[in-house]
């Protein structure tokens, strides 16, 4: 990453802080609307962390706010000890009139603050299906007939028995329909054994093949390993075909594109997590800065993909079940939906510590494979 002046902050910074900012806006504005529609009142809603750099009050007494280390955001509910929301302000509460305790955080009903936490999460997969249904209602997508086209001469696709022209009928019992299926299904495997049919002159073929760990360059330029079987599409004219869709059809393709999204990012975390997967492939704020730059050099509509795919990891990152995430937050309320009260404060605290501990672990892991453990 060049990080020399004018060039770092328009090229890199810039493109940067409107995909983070968009992504942390959408997810606040989820809990914060969610709140408000449950009767919840917000007292600050901020971009950002740290001293505030700029803000104002609404009329509905929430200070709406910038702050100066632009890494997240929050929206800190009345009566919150802070942004966690993980405890009362025994203190603050007992300053709030009584109606405005009726509209504190803590002391509604377990349904209403587990709808608000989940709303964050859930915004982020609607602004990726909203992101997707735009971009496939304006530009169409462009599909491959499911054809071999060439083979690379030391792949597994080779040993296994693949030619050039077999056309690819399923995978492990999976019809395929384009090209684009294999490429989404083969760096999943986990390195495990695939069970192809191709159809050859006519007749079906069975074939099996070992995808192999191979380095691989993305579109925005990044080395990345995979697991790939070594084939490529036929890219001629003629097995290529445009698919234009209407409002309700570009959103349930959308629907489908985010739902993809969401099962190759847990199926990634699972091989990550049992070492059959680059860990690389994890990142934080410098990560995402080299790749909001990338995006911005190629387009426009780059950096809005880049926003749905952030949208989707944000949002899956949110829904663990660790504290202070919002799927900690989710944990307790289910526990305490299904005892009738809520956990005790000693278990709360003592496994929020823990949680923020994990926390911070995972952080210091992505930076140091931002700026020491991989290179970009």
């Amino acid at each position: 990453m060049d990080f020399g002046g004018d060039f770092f902050l328009l090229d890199v910074i810039v493109p940067f802080l409107f995909v983070l900012i968009i992504v942390v806006f959408v997810h606040e504005m989820g809990h914060y609307l969610v709140g408000r529609w449950c009767g919840i009142a917000a007292s600050s809603f901020s971009i950002g962390f740290g001293p505030e750099i700029w803000g104002f009050n609404d009329r509905h007494g929430t200070r709406w706010k910038l702050s100066l280390i632009p890494l997240g955001g929050y929206v800190k509910f009345l009566g919150d000890m802070n942004a966690t929301s993980s405890a009362p302000d025994e203190g603050e509460l007992a300053g709030l009139s009584e109606e405005e305790r009726a509209r504190a955080f803590h002391v509604q009903p377990v349904w209403k603050r587990f709808l608000t936490v989940l709303a964050g999460p859930v915004f982020n997969f609607l602004l990726t299906i909203l992101v997707f249904s735009v971009m496939f209602a304006t530009n169409g997508r462009y599909e491959l007939d499911p054809l071999v086209g060439e083979l690379m001469p030391d792949g597994p696709a080779v040993a296994a028995g693949f030619q050039p022209g077999d056309r690819f009928v399923s995978m492990d019992g999976i019809p395929i329909t384009e090209f684009g299926d294999v490429q989404r299904y083969v760096p999943l495997s986990g390195g495990e054994p695939i069970h192809f049919i191709v159809n050859r002159d006519g007749k079906d073929v069975e074939l099996t093949v070992t995808p192999s760990r191979r380095e691989e360059t993305d579109p925005l330029g990044n080395k990345v390993m995979r697991y790939l079987i070594g084939i490529k599409a036929d890219t001629s004219p003629a097995a290529m075909r445009r698919l234009d869709y209407g409002p309700l059809e570009s959103v349930g393709a959308a629907i489908q594109e985010t739902a993809f999204l969401v099962t190759s990012t847990g199926q990634f975390m699972k091989l990550l997590v049992t070492g059959r997967e680059d860990s690389c492939q994890l990142g934080g704020p410098v990560k995402i800065a080299d790749m909001a730059g990338k995006a911005a050099a190629k387009g426009f509509i780059w950096v809005v993909q880049l926003i749905a795919m952030l949208s989707v990891g944000i949002g899956i990152l949110n829904l663990l079940p660790i504290p202070p995430l919002d799927g900690g937050h989710l944990m307790f309320y289910a526990i305490e939906a299904v005892r009738g009260r809520p956990v005790s404060e000693a278990a709360l605290e003592y496994v929020y510590r823990a949680g923020f501990l994990v926390v911070l672990v995972f952080m210091g892991f992505v930076f140091w494979n931002d700026l020491f453990g991989c290179s970009m």
